[in-house]
C-alpha cells in the first residue's frame, strides 16, 4: 500500500474537520477524494504530507509514519496545493531549478518524467510565474512537484479555477505519469472527475461517506432518477417541494434530478399535478444517475 489512513480525526477549536476517516491507496492507483468546499479534503491532504498532525488515528505514506518518519515522506512525495505557492517573482526555469536544488537533483536527470508536460510551457522559461495563465500556472507547479521523481504525488483541487480545456489537458497529463508507476492521491469538487480515478471517496463534513470505482458507486444508487424541466424552472423546483410523493429534486443542469417516494412512480399523476399549477412545456424522463447524484443522496 501506497498510503493507509487508519482513524484519522482533526479539529479547530469547536470545528471538527475530520472524523475517523480511514482508507488505503494501492500501489500506482489513482485514488480520488471527491467533496465540496470545507468537507475537510485539504486537512487530510496537510496531515499526509506531514504539514498538519491529527488530533487521533495514525497514517503512512510509502511506509514511513506521518508524524515519527516525516523527514523520509518529505523525500518520498510530491505536492500540488489547491492554491498556486510558487514564487511569482522567478521565472519558469528559475522555479524549477530552485524546486530541483532543494531536493538535490537537476532538471536534466530527471527530465524525462516532466517531459511531456514541460515543453508545453518551454517556450515560456523565461517569463515570470505570475505572468502566466491559470493552465500554465498549473503545468508549472505540476513539474515542480515531480522534479524529485516522488513515489506519490498529491494533488489538491489542481484544477479549481481553470478552463475546461486545461482541465482535461491535466487529466490526460495525470493518466500519462499513472502509467509510469506514481501513486497519486487527487482531491476535487468536481463531480466529472471523479469518473477519471481508479476508485473515489466520497467525503462531506470531514467523514468519508462512500469508497468504491466510479461504476460501482453509480450502482449503488438507490432510486429511479428522472429529468424534469419545465417554463418556469423556479416554479418547478417550487411545487417539487411541495409535492407529497417528492423523495429528492435539486437543479442538474437544464433539468431537475427527480426521484420519487413511491415504489411505482406515476408519471401521469405528476404530470397532472404539475400542469394544474400552471406550468408549460412540462418535460419528464427517466435518465441514468451520475456520482453527483449519488453524493446528494448519501449527503442527505
Amino acid at each position: 500500500m501506497s498510503i493507509i489512513v487508519e482513524n484519522i480525526s482533526k479539529s479547530y477549536d469547536k470545528v471538527q474537520a475530520l472524523k475517523n476517516v480511514t482508507f488505503q491507496v494501492d500501489k500506482g492507483e489513482l485514488f480520488g477524494l471527491i467533496g465540496p468546499d470545507g468537507a475537510g479534503k485539504t486537512t487530510l491532504f496537510r496531515i499526509l504530507t506531514t504539514l498538519l498532525i491529527a488530533d487521533e488515528g495514525k497514517a503512512s505514506v510509502v511506509g514511513f509514519d506521518v508524524v515519527s518518519e516525516y523527514k523520509n515522506i518529505r523525500n518520498s512525495v510530491g505536492y500540488m496545493p489547491g492554491r498556486f505557492s510558487l514564487y511569482q517573482d522567478l521565472t519558469v526555469e528559475e522555479n524549477l531549478q530552485f524546486f530541483a536544488t532543494i531536493f538535490g537533483t537537476t532538471i536534466e536527470e530527471n527530465y524525462d518524467l516532466i517531459k511531456d508536460i514541460y515543453i508545453q510551457i518551454e517556450p515560456f522559461k523565461n517569463r515570470r510565474a505570475g505572468k502566466l495563465s491559470g493552465g500554465m500556472k498549473q503545468k508549472l507547479a505540476l513539474s515542480c512537484a515531480l522534479i524529485h521523481k516522488p513515489k506519490v504525488l498529491f494533488l489538491d483541487e489542481p484544477t479549481t479555477g481553470v478552463d475546461p480545456v486545461s482541465r482535461k489537458e491535466f487529466w490526460d497529463m495525470l493518466k500519462r505519469l499513472q502509467q509510469k508507476g506514481i501513486t497519486m492521491l487527487v482531491s476535487t469538487p468536481y463531480m466529472d472527475e471523479a469518473a477519471l480515478c481508479d476508485r473515489v471517496a466520497l467525503i462531506q463534513d470531514g467523514s468519508i461517506l462512500e469508497i468504491d470505482t466510479p461504476k460501482n458507486v453509480v450502482k449503488k444508487y438507490p432510486k429511479e432518477l428522472y429529468n424534469i424541466k419545465a417554463s418556469n424552472m423556479y416554479q418547478l423546483l417550487e411545487k417539487l417541494a411541495q409535492y407529497e410523493f417528492t423523495h429528492s429534486a435539486y437543479p442538474f443542469g437544464e433539468y431537475v434530478h427527480y426521484t420519487d417516494t413511491r415504489s411505482e412512480f406515476d408519471y401521469q399523476e405528476l404530470y397532472n399535478y404539475l400542469n394544474v399549477h400552471y406550468l408549460d412545456n412540462i418535460f419528464i424522463e427517466k435518465t441514468e444517475p451520475t456520482i453527483e447524484d449519488v453524493f446528494m443522496d448519501l449527503a442527505k
